[in-house]
């Protein structure tokens, strides 16, 4: 089986949210996040591999802007290995930094049903984590979520569709575009 070609997927899509309304939604995640840590907090700021990189990367900076400092770490855990449904949830690589007592900040790029968002934020429960919030790019509305997870903080939601973009990927390609797509019939 050949992959698909982002070309022809991106042929049939649909810009749900160009660079700059997601930048704006980044910025005010921002200052809501500052505003739910104490003073002097310095949060474990864990990036969900691959697909968040690009949000967390302006997230973090955009934290800086606002005051407050983070100490990086990341992880790799997925449930689609570069298919457009799930399965179950790989660790590639868990954060080396110990999380005992830490407030931790996880930034990913989606939350869609939250089968992998859960097990992360509990593993980081597990570890000792006194304070673990989430924060995404974009939530899905649908009612497909499992119980126990919710974002701390959400971007921008997007429809019940497959959706790349942004770090959001279809079929590995495409997380480097500049907005999120919603990919056509």
């Amino acid at each position: 089986m050949s992959t698909p070609k982002l070309k022809e997927a991106l042929a049939s899509s649909q810009v749900l949210f160009d660079r700059p309304v997601l930048e704006a939604a980044i910025v005010r995640m921002a200052d809501e996040i500052r505003d739910a840590y104490d003073e002097g907090d310095v949060p474990l700021y864990i990036t969900v591999m691959n697909g968040g990189l690009p949000f967390a990367a302006q997230l973090a900076f955009a934290l800086g802007e606002c005051g407050l400092d983070l100490q990086f770490d990341y992880l790799h855990a997925t449930r689609y290995r570069g298919q457009t449904s799930g399965s179950g949830l790989a660790w590639l690589h868990r954060p080396a930094t110990p999380m005992h007592g830490r407030k931790v900040l996880l930034a990913d790029d989606i939350l869609d049903e939250g089968h992998t968002l859960l097990a992360v934020k509990q593993w980081c429960e597990d570890q000792g984590a006194a304070e673990v919030r989430i924060a995404v790019l974009a939530e899905k509305v649908h009612e497909r979520c499992v119980e126990g997870i919710g974002a701390d903080h959400v971007g921008v939601q997007v429809p019940d569709a497959y959706v790349f973009g942004y770090g959001m990927d279809y079929y590995e390609q495409g997380r480097n575009l500049p907005a999120i797509y919603a990919l056509g019939d």
